[in-house]
């Protein structure tokens, strides 16, 4: 196995900057580096010496022995000053003695090895770095703690035993009647089937904490696309004027509402136009519309279409994308007649029912960020969620559907091996989540999109 080195801390200026070794030539690098292996897991001041015996720098040393260490081997971190001058001598001198720089993620990838951390624990670890809201890192020190991996553990140790228990059924095939009816199998397929309720629940609110909801604000031009943008951003992240068409690019700003983070993205407005660079902007617009978890339809209420028109121009979006309507400019409307107006007859034209807001003055933003939050099925305050990814919401989704096909072939009397092949399937689709199940090639992405020194 390869000694490897990195440095544990961001690039650039800093208080204190980490390099962090790992391998079976830990032991020797301290000893070259600093004179002495420090005590075990003991904060040691050390000059940290080049290859002359001239000091590179002057901190804090610590050692631990494998396999009492994060990665199951000897680990040696050197805590100096954070000056990038500084960590590249360092790891050049760490490297002269026998190192190798580390890939992204390796040291994870190694504690996953050893048996350290499974492998939705070691995406915790990078979640954890990336968390947007303290939510997020709550939610990602949960998944890190191994909460997440142990709901899963205890629903695949469930759905086993049920596979166990319709396995020992083959061999008495005259009692099937007897086995399809007993309390013990309801009980098992009612046990499993809230155990796969609350797991995909909590990891379904986990994946919203880290990946948000990517909204799209779109809408004729002059609609009040950007100045929306700007308000929900709370700053002036997009030009605004009078003059149709200036919005020409598509601009994105991270908000966050209540914990959920929302990626929003202004575009250009929707129009039939000769102008090259204005009809590029309306060709992005439109595909970003097609990759959008929700578009946000803004509707200018002072100019308002038919119910008609409006449905052509709603109808005229790519199809499958979910949409919110609202109507701007509500400080320009007569009263709340007008605005009953388009809460009504026109809201038949969007999927939902219609809002009416004002990006100028911030009437109705508050109802919009309840509605973008129900929409997102985001549930405030949620104790329970793990920090999940697509693909552990995507290998809970599959596992369900093999139990959901065994239940029902159950309740059809169907070949109980086949029964048992589906929950079989279920089983190794769990095991995916925390890496009982793995391929190299699902490793290799994981921890390839890991911080290097992590």
């Amino acid at each position: 196995m390869d000694t490897i080195a990195a440095p544990a801390t961001p690039p650039g200026r800093g208080g204190i900057g980490i390099v962090r070794v790992c391998g079976p030539r830990a032991a020797a690098i301290a000893a070259a580096l600093l004179g002495r292996v420090p005590n075990p897991r003991r904060a040691t001041l050390s000059a940290f010496l080049d290859a002359a015996g001239e000091p590179i720098d002057a901190g804090i040393a610590l050692f631990f022995p494998g396999p009492a260490s994060f990665t199951g081997e000897d680990v040696l971190e050197l805590h100096g000053h954070g000056g990038p001058v500084v960590m590249q001598l360092l790891m050049a001198r760490v490297v002269e003695l026998g190192a190798r720089p580390a890939r992204p993620g390796e040291f994870t990838e190694r504690a996953f090895f050893a048996g350290k951390v499974d492998l939705a624990q070691a995406e915790a670890v990078a979640d954890l770095i990336e968390a947007g809201s303290a939510q997020a890192a709550r939610a990602a020190m949960r998944s890190l703690q191994g909460e997440f991996s142990r709901e899963v553990e205890s629903l695949a140790t469930a759905v086993t035993e049920l596979r166990v228990y319709v396995e020992a059924a083959i061999d008495f095939p005259d009692e099937d009647v007897e086995f399809l009816g007993s309390a013990e199998v309801a009980g098992r397929l009612a046990d499993i089937e809230g155990r796969f309720d609350r797991v995909g629940h909590a990891a379904a609110q986990g994946r919203l904490l880290r990946d948000g909801l990517h909204v799209v604000i779109a809408g004729k031009p002059n609609a009040g696309k950007s100045s929306l943008l700007n308000r929900l951003a709370g700053h002036e992240a997009a030009i605004v004027t009078e003059t149709p068409g200036t919005t020409r690019d598509v601009l994105r700003e991270r908000i966050d509402i209540d914990g959920l983070p929302l990626h929003v993205v202004d575009t250009a407005g929707l129009r039939e136009t000769d102008d090259v660079v204005e009809g590029e902007g309306v060709r992005r617009a439109r595909a970003e519309i097609a990759r959008a978890d929700l578009v946000l339809y803004l509707a200018d209420a002072t100019q308002a279409p038919s119910p008609a028109s409006l449905r052509a121009e709603l109808e005229a979006l790519p199809a499958g994308v979910p949409v919110l309507l609202a109507w701007n400019k509500a400080d320009l409307m007569e009263g709340v007649a007008g605005q009953s107006y388009f809460k009504g007859e026109n809201a038949t034209a969007a999927s939902s029912p219609a809002l009416v807001i004002s990006a100028r003055t911030g009437f109705g933003l508050d109802e919009l960020r309840a509605r973008l939050k129900e929409r997102a099925g985001y549930e405030q305050g949620g104790t329970g969620a793990f920090s999940a990814r697509a693909r552990h919401v995507e290998a809970l989704g599959r596992a369900r559907a093999h139990f959901e096909r065994a239940r029902d072939m159950l309740a059809a009397r169907s070949s109980f091996e086949l029964v048992a092949e589906e929950l079989r399937l279920g089983h190794d689709a769990l095991g995916e989540i925390t890496g009982a199940v793995s391929s190299d090639d699902l490793l290799g992405r994981i921890f390839g999109s890991f911080c290097i020194g992590k």
